[in-house]
């Protein structure tokens, strides 16, 4: 292939990305210094707390954001722009600033969560592949923190990639990992991001054998006691004898994937533990969500797989984020603040930066919404935590943020801004944002 590699992304958006950038530039304003701020009016009805994910693979996405041969014949032989458009998309690069909420980052309604500022035509040419990304991925993390919210310290396992496109669970894999999940069956997430993998055996392994004693010797045999016996095919008591006979009472763990996870949970720690077997996990899976975890937290299980829920935002797939043009250069050449005016569906003018309140305790009590600030807004308040970070400058992406590194950070990030939330923030029923949101401008 010439031109840009399969890897570009240049074509991930829409067209009337492509058609306002070839009329700005017919009437000379694309160029205009411009501000673009990506948020959400409101969360899911009756979440606390929403979770930034996907800044990593969005910066990497914009590094890709090339229009080579390919992708300029596409556009060509489909008339979508004109000769003058192609030109500068032939030479696109993004070379202006880009501030946000670090990945891992908690936020509520009217957060701004990513700041663009660029000339128009390279910061409105953003807008889809912003949106696509950072909204699935920070639908998936907001669920995934509620359900590792609920499982305490037991581990959640992420297994949704069959319940998904197959790049998505990938992305899901991941946006997972960010809000405390640990560890994941995709092998390519595992690979593109360094993630601990999981998995052992699924039902079809056990009917492939005559009986059940022969496919947990078989995978024992492979994998020795250190390994995951699924226990349920038939009857789930033979079959947590069959694996305690196959594997000695060292084996590491039993999975359990259908029945009233709760009484079945109870019934086989009772057996193994009167096998000789008190060391041994059991790990639940089958359609959990947070609620069906916080059901279980009397149950002795050590660890949850999670697929369907996780992968589709536990009811929540996307976090309808928006992408806006909050300030731009007028005709005189002064920065001017512009808003939209729609019923239901307004925004605010301006430049914004944010930081959040923390009390004595450390405890988050106030979100600060600020307009009018510059670049590296820091506040004056000893009390108040900067939420804005530089994520590019002069279209250099910052170090630590992508790849394998950029999720570990957003990992750690998001343990640490989840903690400064009240125990109320975690509850599962319906609530207000956990921390109220105070417009100012300077």
């Amino acid at each position: 292939m010439s031109g840009a590699s399969a890897a570009s992304t240049a074509l991930l958006t829409d067209r009337y990305e492509l058609t306002m950038v070839q009329a700005a530039l017919a009437d000379g304003t694309a160029s205009r210094r411009s501000v673009f701020e990506l948020f959400t009016r409101r969360l899911p009805n009756g979440r606390r707390y929403g979770v930034v994910s996907g800044t990593g693979r969005l910066l990497e996405a914009i590094t890709a954001f090339r229009f080579g041969d390919d992708e300029l014949d596409y556009l060509r032989s489909g008339n979508v722009v004109d000769a003058q458009t192609l030109d500068f998309l032939a030479n696109y690069r993004f070379t202006g600033d880009i501030y946000g909420y670090a990945e891992g980052e908690v936020f509520f309604p009217g957060s701004p969560l990513l700041v663009v500022e660029s000339s128009f035509a390279e910061g409105v040419i953003l807008e889809t592949l912003a949106l696509s990304i950072l909204n699935y991925d920070s639908a998936v993390a907001s669920a995934a923190s509620r359900m590792t919210s609920a499982a305490g310290s037991r581990p959640c396992l992420e297994m949704g990639g069959r319940r998904a496109h197959e790049w998505a669970a990938v992305a899901a894999a991941r946006a997972a990992i960010v809000a405390g999940f640990t560890g994941t069956s995709n092998l390519e997430a595992g690979r593109r991001y360094d993630l601990p993998t999981i998995g052992t055996a699924a039902h079809s392994f056990t009917l492939l054998h005559d009986d059940e004693a022969s496919a947990f010797a078989a995978q024992v045999a492979s994998y020795g006691p250190d390994t995951t016996l699924l226990v349920d095919t038939y009857d789930i008591a033979e079959g947590v004898r069959r694996a305690i006979d196959a594997a000695g009472t060292g084996l590491d763990s039993v999975r359990l994937d259908s029945g009233d996870l709760g009484v079945v949970a109870r019934e086989v720690r009772e057996q193994l533990d009167s096998l000789g077997a008190a060391g041994t996990k059991i790990v639940v899976s089958s359609d959990l969500d947070e609620y069906a975890i916080a059901s279980l937290a009397v149950a002795p299980v050590d660890s949850y797989g999670v697929g369907t829920s996780v992968v589709t935002g536990s009811g929540a797939p996307t976090c309808g984020m928006v992408y806006k043009l909050v300030l731009r250069e007028g005709g005189s050449g002064q920065m001017e603040p512009v808003e939209k005016a729609s019923s239901s569906k307004t925004s605010v003018g301006g430049r914004k930066s944010a930081a959040r309140r923390l009390d004595a305790a450390g405890r988050a009590s106030e979100e600060l919404v600020v307009a009018g600030a510059q670049g590296d807004w820091v506040p004056e308040d000893e009390d108040l935590r900067p939420l804005h970070v530089p994520l590019v400058r002069d279209g250099v992406v910052e170090a630590g943020y992508t790849g394998a590194e950029g999720v570990r950070r957003a990992a750690a990030r998001h343990a640490a801004a989840r903690a400064e939330l009240a125990p109320s923030a975690r509850r599962l029923s319906k609530g207000d944002p956990a921390v109220p949101t105070t417009h100012v401008t300077l």
